[in-house]
């Protein structure tokens, strides 16, 4: 688990292919891990590297290595080519939840509508896909890049193809995370927030007329 804290920007330095265990062709990264603490990070860590939790298969001064399967490409974005990241280790028992839960597994992705400055702060707003808008709330809690982030609007769309929702960004965040780098048109990482996971579950489950009425 981790918080959707950004513990610091690393860069993929190197992208090698290699065969996955589905078959297809991952990759090999190798990450240089900027200023996130290496000291207690053994093999078979997690980190969170732009919201996507990957296993530590190799470690090396300041840098660590990760294997990212075909299947994980295919759902994610910015783990395909060298560049900043956002990263975190995982959440350890007695460490603070600054943001909210976050698992580390991308749900799906969003596209970037717009990213403008609004007052000091920024309003970055994400288009987002029909199956992952239903768990989107006014003021509930979403993971863009591995950054935990306060919906502050939701907008459905008329096609009912999805909504839009906005989020404000303030200029700490801005600083030191990679949405330094985001502008409209690009995709994003996106988890939604694991309390709407269960709730939805809950509620479409077969009995779930019976738990509402309180049998």
């Amino acid at each position: 688990m981790f918080t959707g804290i950004v513990a610091t920007v690393g860069r993929i330095v190197r992208v090698q292919p290699f065969e996955s265990n589905d078959g297809g062709a991952g990759l090999h990264l190798s990450i240089d891990a900027g200023a996130l603490d290496l000291s207690d990070v053994r093999l078979g860590d997690s980190i969170a590297i732009q919201g996507a939790c990957m296993t530590v298969v190799a470690l090396q001064g300041r840098e660590f290595q990760v294997d990212v399967s075909r299947e994980s490409l295919s759902l994610t974005v910015g783990l395909e080519h060298p560049g900043e990241v956002n990263l975190e280790k995982a959440l350890r028992i007695g460490d603070a939840i600054g943001g909210h839960l976050v698992s580390g597994h991308v749900d799906g992705l969003g596209i970037v509508a717009s990213y403008e400055q609004v007052g000091e702060s920024r309003e970055l707003i994400i288009r987002v896909p029909a199956q992952l808008a239903k768990y989107l709330a006014y003021k509930g809690s979403v993971t863009v890049n591995g950054i935990s982030l306060t919906v502050n609007r939701v907008e459905d769309m008329p096609d009912k193809k999805g909504s839009n929702i906005s989020i404000n960004v303030i200029p700490h965040t801005q600083e030191v995370t990679t949405l330094r780098n985001v502008k409209a048109g690009d995709k994003v990482n996106l988890e939604i927030d694991t309390i709407a996971r269960y709730v939805e579950r809950m509620l479409s489950a077969p009995d779930a007329v019976e738990i509402r009425r309180g049998a």
